[in-house]
């Protein structure tokens, strides 16, 4: 289970409210997520003041577009050294290659900091984290097989099947590897190995609230299953001390620390 690695979710409005989460989670964190919201609020700067602080940046933008777009896009994101970056399966192989190329092509002439020269948990750790990895979102986590069939007009639905057929594509475009909900995590390992990296979203701590999402999984069960990347959020983020909501996470995992 040590070789899984969690990232807390700045799901926050400002730069100012993601500093005081990253004081409050202190040393028990090096890698952040940051989403839609706070990317669209305050740019490039969140991503420069994490870097600038020696933290890792998953960058969660879910780009879907044409390959060229999202190519551009990959390229740029993959400039202000960020580690990880999301683009939707169901835009295609060809998107999906585009991200990865761009990732490529950015990450050549990317920023560096402290945390570079660690390896990416997958393919006997062959790749670099100075390089921008690509991930390919299956199904949101806050979806269930009614609202995916709905969603795409289908009848019969299985999300697990459904995210197997996607982590195909996402392998096939030489992407580093998907997102996907805990409950998929089994049969992702066994269809792909370490082929496919899995980082799995909607982890709340035994006894925690689900919020909005409909498919949850503890810290110590997705990593049990295989999980390469956790994203924890309102789990830290929430809880009256984030610092001590962390250490929990670590201890699941297996690894013990200390807390103030």
């Amino acid at each position: 289970m040590n070789n899984v690695i969690p990232i807390v979710a700045l799901d926050v409005p400002t730069i100012g409210a993601a500093q005081k989460l990253v004081a409050q989670v202190g040393d028990h964190c090096d890698f952040y997520k940051v989403g839609l919201e706070l990317f669209a609020a305050e740019g490039p700067s969140v991503v420069y003041w994490l870097r600038g602080e020696g933290k890792r940046v998953f960058l969660d933008l879910k780009l879907h577009d044409i390959p060229n777009t999202v190519q551009s896009a990959a390229r740029a994101v993959a400039r202000l050294g960020a580690s990880l970056l999301t683009v939707h399966a169901s835009g295609g192989e060809a998107m999906i290659r585009a991200a990865v190329q761009g990732a490529r092509e950015g990450s050549a002439n990317g920023a560096q900091h402290p945390a570079d020269g660690a390896q990416h948990p997958i393919n006997g750790g062959g790749e670099s984290a100075t390089q921008c990895g690509i991930l390919g979102v299956t199904v949101l986590t806050s979806m269930n097989a009614a609202s995916v069939g709905a969603a795409w007009g289908r009848s019969n639905v299985s999300v697990e099947q459904e995210v197997l057929r996607l982590a195909g594509l996402v392998r096939s475009a030489g992407a580093l590897g998907v997102v996907c909900s805990g409950h998929e995590l089994s049969s992702l390992k066994q269809t792909y190995g370490r082929d496919v990296a899995a980082l799995v979203p909607g982890i709340r701590l035994a006894g925690g609230d689900a919020h909005d999402q409909v498919r949850t999984m503890t810290p110590g069960a997705a990593a049990k299953a295989g999980a390469d990347y956790l994203v924890i959020g309102r789990a830290v983020t929430g809880a009256a001390n984030p610092a001590e909501a962390m250490a929990a996470v670590w201890e699941e995992l297996g690894a013990r620390v200390e807390t103030d």
